[in-house]
């Protein structure tokens, strides 16, 4: 087991446990009841119903345990690279951490001059004015930060498709948001 990893044997406790019923699969309701445990704060039934739809692979509504594991590690990841950004451990992601973030992916730069021309800048100003959207979306409770539990909801919202020649990203409405 690789560093970081977690054990068949703890997601196996952790499965039984959100099991409810013991039934050997995870509902969207049992689903919303653990992830409620840790924030008292609910997460929208239509984001946990998403979160199942992910990983879902045999369509049967509910999540096996090794589609859980997937699930585990999804959110997991994210919850990674939001850390990774919240430099000063506060919960939540300021303008200045993500002024960085934005930096470090560094997509703007399409041609590698280590400038950015017109043509770049007006693809960075229509990005950035779309995340604002977004970013006013996702700020459930108006306080110019996003949290955990509404970054969890922000994340789970969008689809993303990958082709052999493109990366498309989709909004929970079916909406085309980007081509990379």
């Amino acid at each position: 087991m690789s560093n970081g990893e977690t054990s068949d044997a703890f997601l196996q406790q952790v499965f039984r446990k959100v099991d409810a019923d013991g039934s050997g699969a995870i509902s969207s309701n049992e689903l919303q009841s653990a992830l409620s445990n840790g924030t008292w704060s609910p997460f929208n039934p239509e984001t946990v119903r998403m979160m199942i739809g992910m990983f879902d692979n045999d369509n049967s509504s509910t999540i096996n345990f090794n589609e859980f594991k997937s699930l585990w590690n999804y959110i997991t990841q994210w919850e990674k690279i939001f850390r990774s950004f919240d430099e000063d451990r506060s919960g939540s992601i300021d303008k200045n951490e993500f002024r960085k973030a934005l930096t470090s992916f560094g997509m703007f730069d399409r041609d590698g001059s280590s400038t950015i021309d017109f043509k770049e800048f007006r693809a960075l100003w229509f990005y950035v004015t779309e995340w604002e959207k977004c970013f006013r979306r996702f700020d459930l409770d108006g306080s110019g930060t996003i949290d955990k539990h509404e970054l969890k909801i922000a994340l789970s919202s969008f689809v993303l498709i990958v082709t052999n020649a493109n990366v498309y990203i989709y909004n929970d409405n079916a909406n085309f948001i980007e081509q990379e």
